[in-house]
């Protein structure tokens, strides 16, 4: 089964909590134990699984990214001035992939799949497949 899930980001960077919804497609799915990938159709959007806990843990993803790739210094800069977003989605990547056991996601007790937004706002596409 597959499934397109469209969110509208609201700030330039942005960690979203995406789990919520991927969970819901894995269910509708039926699939019992299987994989579940999650891709962000975007070059300057990116799908990352950590900690979802902390509201603070998302803040020090976004200041790292800043840290390791500053704005305003790219060749890409030239062309439509998002330079540092393709590269930070470069780094992080365009997808997951998550074990499905007994009709769920098998993620860690902290974990979550958050959507990181890099060129905001914008409205976004996450294909979730699900498949035995």
């Amino acid at each position: 089964m597959q499934q397109i899930i469209t969110f509208t980001t609201s700030k330039r960077l942005e960690l979203i909590d995406i789990t919520r919804q991927v969970a819901s497609t894995v269910a509708a799915s039926k699939v019992k134990d299987g994989l579940c990938t999650v891709f962000a159709r975007h070059a300057t959007a990116a799908i990352i699984i950590n900690e979802n806990a902390d509201p603070g843990f998302r803040q020090d993803v976004l200041s790292l990214l800043d840290k390791l790739i500053p704005e305003g210094v790219w060749e890409h800069d030239k062309v439509d001035d998002n330079g540092a977003a393709h590269l930070k989605a470069t780094l992080l990547g365009p997808s997951q992939v998550i074990p499905v056991k007994d009709g769920g996601l098998l993620l860690g007790t902290w974990q979550g799949i958050t959507l990181v937004e890099l060129d905001g706002p914008r409205m976004r596409e996450i294909v979730v497949d699900v498949r035995p």
